[in-house]
């Protein structure tokens, strides 16, 4: 009787130091970057509401987030090297790591085990353990000449790879990290000049990386990685006459809206309609000013757009079917981030400068909520969680 006491006495005791976290799923849970304070909100969008918030992250002036496989854990990538783990729930860091002088983001496995950095400084990525952040893999990006390159367009891609580009010498590496103490390399060279960024497909098949260097995009295909790199789209980019670029858009908010790819043209005030089977240009599309972010709801009827300086006050709707404008919104001073929520009823959009978060219904464009935030950028749900290339 006495042991069936204690056992009992124990699972109360037990019970009771949990009530400082309140049970709840994440799946509904985000995070917000404060860039200029080193800080992140916890939000949550059924409420639409601020939970909390997390600071000593360092320098999140180019902040980027993945999540761990349940969505409990944010892996915070700053622009100072730093890797931060904070769990959403307890809302405190868990552990940070400075892995290198400066970095431009990171990607976490398929199987949700290694957690990888791209780094500028010195040139290279390297791997952790994602639940200890204990350092797995360290892969020097070394070019033929035995120099360190900066490393661009990190993401993972099935099988435990990841594949990045390397921006000074023009590659692409493959890496297969199935033994991280061992981790397999295939090195694509002469891909084109500076490639500054790259995405792969939500299946996971291709990765591009776009080239500032030069115009056009490097493709890689992984289902059939002995073709080698095939370069399309040779006149994306800022063409003969070169035209002032007041942001390089980033290539993560391109929108995949079933056989096409809507992507932001360089310099110029267009998105441009790629047909994904034979990567021709078959459209374009003109808007307010030069595009930055192209964001499909999840049902792939809408695209939302921001753009560059000095018209970085305005977010426009496509409807992609007609490939028109829809609708014009104001959301405020340096929109910088748009984020869906995971089935695409709402949408919440970050204006910087102007310190809110403003959340519109995405079939109506009424304002259903305003929060505030310290200068705002980039905004990750974790639905992102369970998402190739996110």
């Amino acid at each position: 009787m006495s042991a069936r006491i204690s056992f009992f006495a124990l699972m109360f005791f037990a019970l009771q130091g949990c009530t400082n976290v309140p049970v709840r799923g994440t799946g509904d849970l985000g995070v917000v970057i404060e860039r200029t304070t080193g800080s992140i909100e916890i939000i949550e969008t059924s409420n639409r509401s601020v939970l909390g918030h997390v600071s000593g992250l360092g320098d999140l002036s180019h902040a980027s987030v993945n999540y761990s496989r349940d969505g409990r854990y944010a892996y915070v990538f700053g622009r100072d090297g730093g890797l931060t783990k904070v769990d959403l729930l307890k809302m405190c860091v868990v552990k940070r790591v400075m892995q290198s002088g400066n970095s431009i983001g990171g990607a976490i496995s398929q199987d949700g085990r290694l957690v990888a950095v791209a780094n500028y400084t010195p040139g290279g990525v390297k791997v952790f353990d994602s639940a200890t952040l204990d350092l797995v893999a360290d892969i020097p990006a070394l070019d033929a000449t035995g120099q360190l390159s900066k490393v661009v367009g990190l993401v993972d891609a099935p099988g435990n790879r990841f594949v990045w580009s390397l921006f000074n010498s023009g590659e692409i590496w493959v890496g297969d990290l199935k033994n991280p103490a061992h981790p397999v390399l295939q090195k694509f060279t002469g891909i084109g000049k500076e490639p500054y960024d790259g995405v792969i497909t939500a299946d996971g098949r291709y990765y591009m990386a776009g080239l500032f260097g030069e115009d056009g995009l490097a493709l890689l295909d992984l289902w059939h990685q002995e073709a080698g790199v095939k370069r399309v789209l040779n006149h994306y980019g800022r063409g003969e006459q070169k035209l002032p670029v007041f942001k390089m858009p980033h290539m993560e908010g391109w929108a995949a809206t079933g056989n096409e790819l809507l992507v932001p043209a360089v310099g110029r005030h267009e998105v441009l309609v790629i047909d994904e089977n034979n990567w021709q240009e078959v459209a374009h599309i003109p808007v307010h000013g030069q595009p930055v972010f192209v964001v499909a709801r999840p049902d792939n009827r809408q695209v939302w757009v921001n753009f560059a300086f000095p018209d970085n006050d305005t977010v426009q709707v496509i409807d992609v079917p007609s490939r028109s404008i829809v609708q014009t919104l104001k959301p405020g001073k340096g929109v910088l981030h748009m984020e869906f929520t995971p089935r695409g009823e709402s949408v919440w959009v970050s204006a910087r400068d102007d310190n809110k978060l403003t959340i519109y219904d995405s079939e109506t464009y009424t304002v259903q909520g305003e929060l505030t935030a310290d200068n705002p950028s980039g905004i990750f749900f974790t639905h992102r969680a369970n998402r190739t290339g996110l």
